[in-house]
C-alpha cells in the first residue's frame, strides 16, 4: 500500500528547461526588436514633420 497522500512531482528534464529558456530568450530578443522599431518609427515621423514645418516655415518667410 503507497503511504504517500500526495504524488510526487517530478522534475523536468534538463533538455526541456533549457528549451524554455530559448524561448523565453527568443521571445524577449522579439519584442525588444520591436519596441525599437516602434520608437525609430515614431522618431522618423518626427524629424518628417518637424522638416515639413521647417520648409512651410521658410516658404512663409520668404515669398510672404
Amino acid at each position: 500500500m503507497n503511504s504517500q497522500l500526495e504524488p510526487s512531482r517530478s522534475r523536468p528534464p534538463i533538455l526541456k528547461k533549457a528549451v524554455a529558456g530559448l524561448v523565453l530568450v527568443a521571445i524577449a530578443a522579439l519584442v525588444i526588436h520591436l519596441v525599437i522599431g516602434l520608437v525609430v518609427a515614431v522618431f522618423w515621423v518626427v524629424v518628417v514633420v518637424a522638416v515639413i514645418a521647417a520648409v512651410l516655415w521658410a516658404l512663409k518667410t520668404i515669398v510672404w
